[in-house]
């Protein structure tokens, strides 16, 4: 199990938590802990061994009351996760590949796409549910709707967009905060719209990256949750910077959805503090 938790800092807290567990004969196997000065808040994650999950959500809520704490306590079952994409299937391929190694603990519950499956050839889907949802401009609110549904049906509690090439409305990217990951190259927003790694090249650039981050109604300024970067010469190529790319866009996609399903990132404010592993 996995407890995270996240309120106003004060002295005593560690002891609070760990002697709370030891009393419910929990064993603690990791332990990390942050006060951030700038807010004032302290955060803490901890994987234990101990009773059944819900029976141990019962008794440390009246603590977790008593400090205003923001916190979930975690069973083993991986998450149900739906995957997003369009054409650009590198990013989809690579999350494939580590959830059919166990690399990453998941269930998936649905590959959502607005092209048809024949668009993603490269990928093999196997027998894993696929919906077909075309965006028409005049009806994205139908499509979303749609989208937000299955969501719900299918029980899944992380939304990925990997290289999904459509801009969530307000709406729902309010109802998906803090259980949606989408990657993009670190050029936004200073090189915006088609082919940025074309207008990175024209500008002469020396470092190429990307970003995966939490979707929120901003676009592309969400709160962060892992970054990467490459250093690049004059002699490298367009079509060089795109390899590249999508080199870096599927390890920081696959690095940031891995925290995520490990309860490493909790939101702070604008921010995230990532207890690696």
């Amino acid at each position: 199990m996995v407890l995270t938790l996240s309120c106003p800092d004060a002295s005593g807290l560690v002891a609070a938590v760990s002697g709370f567990l030891a009393d419910q004969g929990c064993n603690i196997s990791d332990a990390q802990q942050f006060g951030d000065p700038e807010s004032g808040r302290f955060f803490m994650r901890v994987v234990l061994q101990g009773p059944e999950p819900e029976a141990l959500r019962e008794a440390f809520a009246p603590l977790a009351q008593r400090h205003a704490m923001d916190w979930t306590l975690r069973g083993p079952e991986p998450r149900r996760v739906m995957i997003l994409t369009s054409r650009f299937d590198h990013c989809l391929a690579d999350l494939l590949y580590r959830w059919r190694i166990d690399e990453l603990p998941m269930t998936i519950t649905g590959i959502v796409s607005n092209h048809e499956r024949s668009r993603i050839g490269h990928v093999d889907l196997g027998d894993l549910p696929f919906h077909h949802m075309p965006v028409d401009p005049a009806r994205k609110a139908e499509q979303e709707a749609r989208l937000l549904a299955l969501i719900e049906e299918t029980g899944t509690e992380l939304v990925v967009l990997a290289r999904y090439m459509q801009i969530l409305s307000d709406d729902l990217a309010g109802q998906l905060e803090g259980r949606c990951i989408n990657i993009h190259h670190s050029f936004l927003p200073g090189f915006k719209g088609a082919r940025p790694y074309h207008q990175a090249h024209a500008r002469g650039v020396k470092v190429i990256g990307a970003t995966a981050h939490y979707v929120t109604a901003d676009l592309d300024e969400g709160p962060i949750i892992e970054q990467d970067v490459e250093r690049i010469s004059h002699r490298d190529t367009p079509e060089d910077l795109v390899r590249k790319g999508r080199d870096i866009e599927r390890r920081v996609l696959a690095r940031a959805v891995r925290k995520h399903l490990e309860d490493r990132v909790l939101l702070a404010g604008a921010r995230t503090v990532v207890f690696e592993g």
